[in-house]
């Protein structure tokens, strides 16, 4: 029970890091926004985790896979915080994720679905088209957006797939700790020239101490304490939770920016949460296992629950993880 209470608050965390980043994007640009919030993720992780020792070999592989997994998936995730509502955002990354994790793991023929994985696949694309149909006619800035947050999903996904090769046979939370590290880097270079941009004298208390919650809590901690459940109730059961991210997300979109969805956008979210849901069902007869000669090759084949279950994140996550994945 206390494990489940931890998940729970775990995507709690996850799920509020949308409309608080929203919020910070709202008074600095989103390139300096999702900088801040990294460097205070990375600096917390350090501390957390007192600089795990990778070896040498490794280190460039998992800084390759930070900047899909972090940098990539930031930097999109930021620029759709800037265009679109928080709310969109809480419902696309963390239902999409998984979804283009199986629909990629497909095209590398890296997965086998089972019949009602396959139902829930089409539901999850039938879902997002209907989403997408939904967004009000306000422009093309939230369309644009919209399409950003599915690209930082896509990125989420492929960071999932690289990565598996590392996770199966390095401790996540260490792979964690250099890819954010890396991926932060990046984030910090692509920040620079906006930096000019900040009023930094005029930013209150208010945006700072939200930085340090989004780099302490939904960033660092929330990290921890998932692959602590992880490792206690399973894979399956831990990114089973992930579907309460969208809640959250939306909950606090609505209560701290006043943001909501359109009804035919509320539809498509429900079809993509179920088709997500199906999705992630464990295909016992048809998955397919991680090998040492894979790992060792540098690719990994993969069954769709290992594909579906690092999630987003915001990740590091999606708010994952993301899934790391706000």
């Amino acid at each position: 029970m206390r494990i489940r209470l931890l998940l729970i608050l775990v995507m709690a965390l996850w799920g509020s890091a949308f409309a608080s980043s929203k919020a910070a994007v709202a008074e600095v640009p989103h390139e300096v926004a999702g900088f801040l919030r990294f460097l205070g993720g990375t600096l917390v992780l350090l501390a957390v985790l007192r600089a795990p020792r990778l070896p040498a070999v490794e280190v460039p592989r998992a800084a390759g896979v930070g900047m899909v997994g972090v940098f990539g998936y930031n930097a999109l995730f930021f620029l759709g915080l800037s265009l679109a509502p928080a709310a969109d955002g809480s419902v696309i990354v963390p239902m999409a994720a998984p979804v283009c994790t199986v629909m990629v793991g497909i095209v590398l023929g890296r997965v086998r679905l089972s019949v009602v994985q396959l139902l829930g696949l089409v539901l999850a694309v039938v879902g997002g088209i209907v989403f997408f149909l939904g967004i009000p006619d306000t422009g093309n800035t939230r369309l644009l957006g919209d399409l950003a947050f599915l690209g930082a999903a896509a990125c989420w996904s492929a960071y999932t797939l690289l990565g598996a090769p590392l996770l199966s046979r390095l401790p996540a939370a260490t792979v964690t700790l250099y890819a954010t590290a890396a991926g932060t880097v990046a984030l910090g270079l692509l920040a620079v020239p906006a930096f000019g941009d900040v009023r930094w004298s005029e930013l209150g208390p208010e945006f700072w101490l939200n930085q340090a919650y989004l780099g302490a809590l939904p960033t660092a901690l929330a990290y921890v304490l998932y692959y602590r459940a992880v490792g206690q109730v399973g894979p399956t059961t831990a990114a089973s939770a992930i579907f309460l991210v969208p809640a959250f997300g939306l909950t606090c979109a609505w209560v701290l920016l006043g943001e909501s969805i359109a009804p035919l956008q509320g539809i498509g979210a429900g079809l993509m949460f179920v088709g997500a849901w199906l999705n992630t069902r464990p295909a016992v007869s048809d998955s397919i296992s991680p090998t040492p000669r894979d790992a060792e090759e540098g690719g990994a084949t993969v069954d769709s629950e290992t594909a579906s279950t690092r999630p987003t994140a915001d990740s590091v996550s999606p708010e994952a993880d993301s899934l790391r994945a706000s």
